[in-house]
């Protein structure tokens, strides 16, 4: 996990023009001195959100929402802390450098900003040459008769390379970019000539909405290679790890908690043309772990698998849809007709039509058991025994041992198997292995780390705009409390700043931590989002199982006196009223 210097945070913090930040988000009128809007973050008929022209926070006065740019796009646009900073960076052009050596030597040659601005200039290029050149003309012919109109072109910034090896690189070099830049980026090949040339190229954005790399389509059929070619690997783009669309549907995914799959770049920005903007693709290559923790750091528990009803597609969904349910998110899989993707349908039958698939769509272990039936005769005593084995051998593997017990239970229904026979009741913990890296902490499971950073979280994402939170905290915690060094510290120099009216908004609080652990630490603590439903309740719950901790911990450290031979009869009387005293009085969290 990365960090970055505090002149460089500081040098970003003075740049933020918060109302150009939040501007494409939020309908601003100005008032005088102050800046008016209909809440983002609640429904609302008369403007109660207010930001003071040349202030650095947001604040409103219907659902007391406060924060600053950071905390904007952490609430609503759902993007972790170094996705903020970041985001940032690029906006207002600031160079961000770093703390760890080891990344430096990472990104040797040009920086990542180099590149993102000359991918950026890339896309505006191939649109440009799609639009107003004589070949575009006929790449336009081919996509017109494919229904992708110049609405849909100018929303996804779709374009076209010329049948010329040169043709990207001669733009690049009247702009003064080199070739190790395009290199690098992967825009030309080693032997210098254009990577894409004669084909339909789609950006392929990264989460906040940076130009990363592209998808190329050929549209010609004498075009040499495959129908789809991608960006090669860069530091950029990493083709395991990339989300095609999320930064068109992010904020929606995160809101509904649910995403649609889908295999084809087209099929994804279809979709989402179409008001499905729920819809990512995993960018021409398998599902992957990484793919599935993306969707789960915005808190998705539901997802739809949309994809070919070939061979290759089924495979492609019993093998994405346990990557799902290992880790307890429900998953449904569409039945699209043979030969047709959801691109064909949504032009063919509309939307409606794919909203009804959408509604008829057969849960994961349903899906499963047909498949297997379709291979196996579940008829027969060993066929439905091969069968039984070989699903309840796959859900036994997934992680969550309640999802586990269901989906056993639920897998005796389908195949009307007593569920005695699955040994439904002996189902041993799965044991969760966690990679070690070189990352602060938390790269081995601790239940205390764990309970202490949750606290934090709320406490620096919402604390501003629920101060309630604070109040409870600073009621009924003290720096005792805390068994991890990093949290301790965190927790007091907030509240400290808190009582000094200081500001703790999350950049400023980063820059003034004077401990590089500390920096480290409040980076990955927020990267994870948080559920605001009950967020109160939650806060509540965390807060006295800090308190029940150190209560056993205390009654645990009596008990061991008791038995130990280290006390005369007399003290050990003492001891034992003061345990039963302390058994009496549990800390409780008063509101």
């Amino acid at each position: 996990m990365k960090t970055y210097t505090k002149e460089s945070l500081e040098l970003l913090r003075s740049r933020i023009d918060l109302i150009e930040v939040l501007s494409p988000y939020v309908d601003f009128s100005r008032s005088g001195s102050y800046f008016k809007a209909k809440c983002p973050f609640h429904e609302e008929k008369t403007p109660s959100f207010v930001i003071q022209r040349s202030d650095t926070h947001y604040h409103c006065y219907g659902c007391s929402a406060h924060g600053d740019a950071i905390s904007f796009l952490m609430n609503h646009q759902k993007m972790s802390f170094t996705e903020s900073v970041e985001y940032l960076a690029d906006k207002f052009s600031i160079n961000l450098e770093q703390n760890d050596s080891q990344d430096h030597k990472k990104d040797l040659g040009p920086s990542k900003k180099v590149l993102k601005n000359a991918l950026d200039l890339a896309a505006r290029f191939y649109n440009y040459l799609l639009l107003h050149t004589d070949p575009g003309q006929e790449a336009l012919k081919y996509l017109y008769e494919r229904a992708i109109d110049l609405e849909f072109i100018k929303t996804f910034q779709i374009g076209l390379s010329l049948n010329d090896p040169y043709h990207l690189q001669n733009f690049m070099k009247e702009k003064k970019i080199s070739n190790e830049i395009l290199y690098n980026a992967g825009l030309i090949k080693n032997t210098n000539k254009d990577f894409f040339t004669d084909r339909i190229m789609i950006p392929i954005k990264d989460s906040i909405g940076s130009v990363i790399g592209f998808t190329a389509r050929k549209y010609k059929i004498e075009t040499f290679g495959g129908k789809y070619i991608n960006t090669a690997e860069t530091i950029l783009f990493k083709k395991s790890k990339i989300l095609f669309g999320l930064n068109y549907s992010r904020k929606n995914i995160a809101k509904q908690r649910k995403a649609i799959i889908v295999e084809g770049q087209i099929d994804a920005l279809r979709l989402i043309h179409f008001g499905f903007n729920v819809a990512v693709a995993s960018g021409g290559t398998a599902f992957t772990q990484d793919h599935v923790k993306e969707l789960l750091n915005l808190g998705v528990n539901q997802v739809y698998l949309a994809f070919d009803s070939d061979t290759a597609g089924i495979d492609a969904a019993i093998k994405t849809g346990d990557l799902f349910q290992k880790h307890a998110i429900e998953t449904f899989v569409l039945t699209l007709p043979m030969n047709l993707d959801p691109d064909t349908i949504l032009i063919e039958y509309g939307p409606n039509h794919f909203e009804k698939m959408i509604q008829n769509s057969t849960d994961y272990l349903t899906f499963l058991t047909q498949m297997y039936s379709k291979k196996i005769d579940i008829k027969s005593p060993s066929g439905k025994n091969e069968i039984v084995q070989l699903l309840a051998d796959r859900i036994k593997k997934w992680d969550h041992p309640l999802m586990v017990h269901e989906s056993l239970r639920k897998l005796a229904k389908l195949t009307k198997t007593p569920e005695k026979m699955i040994s439904i009741n002996e189902i041993e913990s799965p044991n969760v292995y966690i990679k070690k890296q070189a990352d602060l902490s938390f790269s081995t499971i601790n239940p205390d780390l764990i309970l202490e950073t949750d606290l934090l979280r709320v406490l620096f994402l919402q604390g501003l705009s629920n101060p309630n939170l604070i109040e409870i905290a600073e009621n009924h915690l003290l720096d005792s409390h805390f068994k991890i060094r990093v949290c301790k510290n965190l927790f007091t120099k907030y509240l400290q700043n808190y009582k000094d009216n200081s500001s703790i908004d999350l950049l400023s609080f980063a820059i003034d931590l004077e401990n590089a652990e500390e920096r480290l630490f409040l980076s990955e603590m927020l990267q994870k989002k948080v559920n605001l439903d009950k967020i109160d309740k939650i806060f509540v719950n965390t807060v006295q199982q800090i308190l029940d901790r150190s209560w056993m911990e205390k009654r645990e450290e009596i008990k061991l006196k008791i038995h130990s031979s280290n006390y005369s009869d007399d003290e050990v009387i003492v001891l034992a009223k003061e345990f039963d005293d302390l058994k009496n009085q549990r800390p409780k969290v008063k509101l």
